[in-house]
């Protein structure tokens, strides 16, 4: 009677099982739980008192012509200004003396329309108890406090959870490395097996973390009702999650590269400075140069600032349909090529304890 053969697990299932128990010890830590709702409960009070200061008490002066002016001073919060016609409003709106206009528009199932200049009249819409048409005489660029605050989020949200998550691969590395784990680990599984999984739970993780606050965001916009922010911030958002997702796998491939050349967890900080730098980067010159199309575009296709530098150019319509497209293909290149290096250089220093292994040296194989 012979034995059955022994199976084998799958590439897959082994790579699954090692994500899992990336996500699962992740999930237990009390430090990462109390992080991510510290983190959560920040973007809802910003996204609440940014309703709360952007609100207005004021009455809003309006022109209002023909029989719009009926409705106009039925709104409360509104202080109609009789002009002559549809021109004199006109020039009222371009001379700063009123805010909108509120005109007749047959076209209109509400017989109404609301001109504003460069903006639509949030106030002014809002102070109707009907949704009347908008119209705009000019498109403004966007408003340089909200493009500031826009930059700060995306850049602020990048930053903590690449850095977090990225430091926690590197630190597990080490870890395993210092106890001897990774000993154990290799006799039953491959390197590759080994780094893909971590790679791929605690991308998982980090994913989740960003649609999680995306959505957190959108909800709360939703609520205080902030949509014209909403409408402008949606397609910038979308974007942010599909480059961060791909741009953490990238970086999170260098953060275990990086950490398996050592052996102490003393040294993890020091070995791998040079990725917290390309994290660090991009975090800062969006801070500092949002408002400069030049460096914006540059970020926006330097693969390591592109998750934040594209969303923001999307945010300001600054990016031609096409520049997204353009910039995740170099993305995913770029992904691909250190996803590459770094598993030979993870696969070539994981067993090797001591002195720091040279990356040269580990790339070669030596």
């Amino acid at each position: 009677m012979t034995d059955a053969p022994h199976h084998r697990p799958r590439f897959t299932e082994t790579v699954g099982l090692i994500a899992g128990r990336e996500i699962s010890t992740r999930l237990r830590s009390k430090a990462f739980v109390i992080s991510t709702l510290v983190l959560m409960a920040a973007v809802l009070v910003s996204v609440v008192l940014g309703s709360v200061f952007g609100s207005n008490d004021d009455p809003a002066r309006v022109a209002v012509v023909g029989e719009a002016s009926a409705a106009a001073a039925e709104a409360p919060g509104l202080e109609p200004v009789v002009a002559d016609d549809l021109a004199a409003a006109e020039r009222m709106l371009r001379a700063g003396d009123v805010e909108a206009i509120v005109a007749d528009e047959a076209s209109d199932p509400l017989g109404i329309t609301v001109i504003g200049l460069d903006s639509p009249p949030n106030q002014v819409v809002g102070a109707l108890s009907v949704r009347p048409s908008v119209e705009l005489l000019e498109r403004a660029a966007a408003d340089p406090l909200l493009a500031y605050f826009v930059a700060f989020g995306f850049g602020i949200v990048f930053f903590f959870a690449a850095l977090t998550f990225g430091q926690t691969i590197a630190q597990s590395v080490v870890e395993e490395k210092q106890t001897r784990i990774v000993e154990i680990l290799i006799a039953t599984v491959s390197p590759r097996q080994l780094l893909t999984g971590k790679i791929l739970g605690n991308s998982a993780l980090a994913l989740g973390q960003v649609v999680a606050i995306a959505a957190l965001a959108i909800l709360g916009l939703a609520l205080t009702g902030q949509r014209v922010l909403l409408g402008g911030l949606g397609a910038s958002v979308v974007w942010f999650v599909v480059f961060f997702a791909f741009g953490f796998v990238m970086l999170s491939a260098l953060f275990a590269a990086t950490a398996a050349t050592v052996s102490r967890l003393e040294d993890v900080g020091t070995v791998t400075t040079p990725v917290t730098m390309l994290v660090m980067i991009p975090y800062f010159l969006v801070i500092f140069f949002n408002d400069n199309p030049t460096v914006l575009a540059v970020m926006s296709y330097v693969p390591f600032s592109a998750p934040v530098g594209m969303p923001v150019r999307i945010f300001l319509e600054q990016a031609a349909w096409w520049e997204p497209l353009l910039s995740l293909a170099i993305l995913l290149a770029t992904t691909a090529v250190a996803v590459l290096a770094g598993e030979r250089i993870y696969r070539h220093s994981l067993l090797r304890t001591g002195a720091r292994v040279p990356f040269a040296e580990a790339l070669r194989g030596r």
